[in-house]
C-alpha cells in the first residue's frame, strides 16, 4: 500500500516541491492550499489537492476529514508547512495582525495535529513534521510576529515529542534558513494591510531597508547562502524514510551557524551578532 502524507501550503515553494517529489516517489500526497485556484493547478499536475485554510477552523476540520476519506482512514505523515510573515517593527504591529498571523502559523497547525493524532494513535505509528525556521532558533529585527510564531512552534513541537514518547508517533522540526520561495511576495499584502509606515517612528528604516528588501524583484539577487526548496525536501525525506528520525533538521548554513551561536554565545553576544546581519 502507498504511504500517505498530508502537506499544507503547497501552492509554491517548499510545499510544492515536497508534494511533487514525494508524488513521483510513489507516496499518496494530499497536497493542500489556502485557495481553490491553487488546488486546481495541482490537480492538473496529477496531485490530489483540496483546500485547507489554517485561519478557518471549519476548513481545517473539513480537510482532515477529506484526508482520511481519501486514505481509507490512515495517515503516515503530516507536514505542517504553510506560514507567512509581516515584516515591520514590533511596535508597529496591531494586536489583530498578530492574532491573524498566529491563526495561520500556529493555531491552525496545532488544531490539525490534534485532529490526526487519534488516527495515528489507533494505527500505532505516524510522523508529525513541522516546518519551523532559523527564526525559531534566533530572533532577527523587523520580523517580530514571524519570530514569535516560530519560537512557539518550536515549544509546541518539543512538548509533543515528550508527550508522545513511546507511542510510535514521532515529532520532527525542520528549520530552514533562506530558501527560494514566495514568502516575501506573500507577505506584501499583510504588510500593506497592517503597517502604517507613515506614522511609524521608524519611517526612514522602512523606506531604506525594509521596503527595498520586501519588494525586491522576484528572481533577483538571491540571499547569501540561499538554497532551493529541494534542500528542505531532502531533509523531509530523511525524516520520512527513517524509523527513528532526528528531532531537528537544520537546512542552510545560517541555521547551522545560528544553532552553534545559541549554544556557545551569551545573549548579549548573540544580540550583537544578529544586529550585524
Amino acid at each position: 500500500m502507498k504511504k500517505s502524507i498530508l502537506i499544507t501550503g503547497c501552492s509554491s515553494g517548499i510545499g510544492l516541491d515536497a508534494a511533487l517529489t514525494l508524488h513521483k516517489e510513489g507516496w499518496q500526497v494530499l497536497a493542500t492550499c489556502r485557495q481553490a485556484k491553487d488546488c486546481d493547478a495541482l490537480t492538473e499536475q496529477g496531485l490530489e489537492s483540496f483546500v485547507l485554510d489554517y485561519n478557518d477552523s471549519s476548513s481545517v476540520h473539513a480537510a482532515a476529514k477529506q484526508t482520511l476519506e481519501r486514505t481509507g482512514g490512515t495517515l503516515d505523515a503530516l507536514f505542517n508547512n504553510g506560514a507567512y510573515g509581516i515584516p515591520g517593527f514590533t511596535e508597529d504591529i496591531p494586536r489583530d495582525a498578530m492574532r491573524h498571523l498566529f491563526e495561520t502559523n500556529l493555531f491552525g497547525p496545532f488544531e490539525l495535529i490534534n485532529l490526526v493524532l487519534p488516527i495515528m494513535r489507533k494505527q500505532g505509528y505516524g510522523k508529525i513534521i513541522n516546518c519551523s525556521s532559523v527564526l525559531g532558533l534566533v530572533a532577527m529585527p523587523y520580523r517580530g510576529p514571524y519570530n514569535a510564531s516560530k519560537f512557539a512552534m518550536e515549544g509546541l513541537s518539543d512538548t509533543l515529542r515528550l508527550e508522545l514518547a513511546g507511542s510510535g508517533i514521532h515529532v520532527v522540526l525542520i528549520e530552514p534558513g533562506p530558501i527560494t520561495t514566495k514568502i516575501r511576495v506573500n507577505s506584501q499584502p499583510h504588510f500593506e494591510q497592517w503597517i502604517d509606515t507613515e506614522a511609524s517612528a521608524h519611517r526612514e528604516t522602512y523606506e531604506t531597508t525594509i521596503k527595498p528588501r520586501l519588494y525586491a524583484p522576484v528572481g533577483g539577487q538571491p540571499d547569501k547562502f540561499e538554497l532551493p526548496a529541494s534542500a528542505v525536501t531532502k531533509k523531509l525525506k530523511h525524516a520520512l524514510d527513517n524509523d527513528l528520525p532526528k528531532p531537528r533538521y537544520y537546512v542552510t548554513t545560517p541555521t547551522y551557524m545560528a544553532g552553534a551561536f545559541k549554544r556557545l554565545c551569551s545573549t548579549r553576544l548573540l544580540d550583537k551578532i544578529m544586529l550585524q546581519r
